[in-house]
């Protein structure tokens, strides 16, 4: 099998379990009286093993944002990135939608689950411009986490602990406000069961944010030797 088709399939399987399991601790934790800290958790934690489970793959990007701002910066071909996208929105949609058949739509969308939709305050209160602020923020950590320990090859490789981590601290930060998407293809999942607040947000400032990070990143930080006193 050609080394392009495997990592389309590495890409699959993680945005699937991200998104599945992901939003999945949203409706429990909706359902369930469960608290943002165990969704952060959730999230964080998915990404510490899958991470790491695919990235001699595939890279383990599992989000369009950080396949573009990668391709800005020539870390990886174009034609690449255009494999991934289709196939990680394909991944999230059908992750939605198992979730959607497992527990039912009733489940997934009581008590304004939403079937884990990013969503969150600031949407409900139509206030674009802070809803683009802060995921243009969030993303722009995410991609700086990622290039730094993910792509950089002077990194500690403990990749999935850092990008998990980083997730999990957005999450608790940003979760209640927008609903700390990150990711196209993580709001793409849910959105497509009838959740569609702001969409077009959670597509232009994650791309914004990982290619702001990935261009300061690629101009500071490569080939950047330590000061000695």
């Amino acid at each position: 099998m050609p080394n392009l088709a495997k990592a389309c399939i590495a890409e699959f399987i993680g945005t699937f379990a991200l998104v599945f399991f992901g939003c999945g601790s949203i409706v429990v934790a909706k359902n369930m009286d469960g608290s943002l800290v165990t969704v952060a958790a959730a999230f964080g934690l998915v990404l510490a093993v899958f991470v790491p489970a695919c990235i001699y793959v595939s890279g383990a990007q599992f989000n369009p944002a950080v396949s573009i701002a990668l391709t800005l910066i020539g870390k990886q071909a174009p034609m690449r990135t255009a494999a991934y996208i289709p196939v990680q929105l394909l991944a999230a949609a059908c992750a939605a939608g198992m979730l959607v058949f497992i527990v039912g739509s009733g489940m997934a969308n009581a008590h304004d689950a939403r079937v884990g939709a990013s969503i969150g305050l600031l949407n409900a209160s139509g206030d674009t411009a802070r809803v683009f602020l802060l995921e243009t923020i969030m993303t722009f950590a995410l991609m700086f986490v990622v290039l730094a320990t993910v792509v950089d090859t002077r990194a500690e490789k403990f990749t999935g602990f850092y990008v998990g981590g980083i997730v999990a601290v957005c999450v608790v930060t940003g979760g209640p406000f927008t609903g700390a998407s990150m990711n196209p293809a993580r709001s793409f999942g849910p959105a497509i069961y009838g959740h569609w607040d702001m969409h077009w947000v959670y597509w232009l400032a994650p791309i914004l944010g990982a290619s702001l990070a990935a261009l300061i990143y690629k101009h500071v930080w490569t080939n950047q030797t330590p000061e000695t006193e």
